[in-house]
């Protein structure tokens, strides 16, 4: 096993040395179309990483894990890998993958660690895996440096008060939530039977915390109005009653969670639909 490198300079130096391409002994051309962070704690390294096997050819990007370890000496252990995939008969695209563990008091400071491996002069997503830790320095300086947050809040305990304080950055990063992607065939159903659902009074959801408050908050910021919300906890979102009438099931089958993720890899400007849902959780 290769030796962690422990700094941006190596870092940089092995990007070179693999980006050389075996069989002509030229450098590869870059087809990196973005900058992915994604911030990981231990416990969600496994789910990451199967889904980020799956963005490779459709987002070509230099994607940069950061694994935080505050509990460890002081240090920085990277690793990189650059894979290459054909695409038709005389194309490849390549895919960076930086590994970052930050250790100890790095877990502080980590815009200083990913700012010289940024790609200059293109996009920048961060993925929060978790609950982010509103106000505390990790978050609010990754915040700073990108351009779209991408959660989760399925991840997160306690709702609805975090979308409280998610709503307190919308001004600062535009933001993504695959809890809120993953609503998107049941809020067309239900926009489908406008004007019929005009004066609905409650909203009642089977599926998880998160898209049951979503899916409430939508439709009374929508409406304009309080509507009461009844949640039956499930994995996913498999039935909505309006008025305790049950709503027909939307066609097509849901999205896998590589397809999510780069679905909101594509989107550059404020939802404010969403926005406005997530405002309206606590009415």
């Amino acid at each position: 096993m290769a030796a962690a490198l422990g700094s941006i300079a190596e870092i940089e130096r092995e990007l070179g040395a693999q980006r050389v391409d075996p069989e002509s002994g030229q450098p590869m051309q870059r087809t990196s179309v973005m900058t992915h962070l994604a911030w990981v704690p231990e416990q969600w390294v496994e789910a990451a990483e199967d889904v980020l096997s799956g963005l490779a050819e459709r987002h070509p990007s230099r994607t940069i894990v950061l694994v935080p370890d505050p509990d460890a000496e002081d240090a920085l252990e990277a690793s990189v890998e650059v894979d290459c995939y054909p695409v038709g008969e005389h194309r490849k695209v390549s895919m960076e993958t930086i590994r970052l563990k930050l250790c100890g008091k790095r877990v502080q400071a980590p815009a200083s660690v990913v700012e010289p491996l940024l790609l200059p002069d293109l996009p920048v997503f961060l993925r929060w895996r978790g609950l982010p830790p509103f106000g505390e320095q990790p978050f609010e300086q990754l915040v700073d440096t990108v351009d779209r947050l991408i959660v989760d809040s399925t991840e997160w305990p306690g709702l609805p008060a975090p979308y409280g304080r998610l709503a307190d950055i919308f001004d600062r990063v535009a933001v993504s939530d695959i809890a809120w992607a993953r609503t998107s065939r049941w809020r067309a159903q239900l926009a489908s039977l406008w004007p019929g659902i005009a004066g609905v009074r409650r909203i009642k959801v089977l599926g998880t915390e998160a898209q049951a408050h979503l899916l409430a908050g939508w439709l009374r910021s929508r409406l304009g109005r309080k509507i009461e919300l009844e949640h039956e906890a499930a994995d996913r979102l498999t039935g909505v009653e309006l008025d305790g009438e049950p709503t027909p099931f939307p066609p097509g089958d849901p999205p896998d969670p590589a397809d999510l993720l780069s679905d909101e890899l594509e989107r550059f400007t404020r939802d404010r639909v969403y926005e406005d849902a997530v405002s309206a959780t606590r009415m």
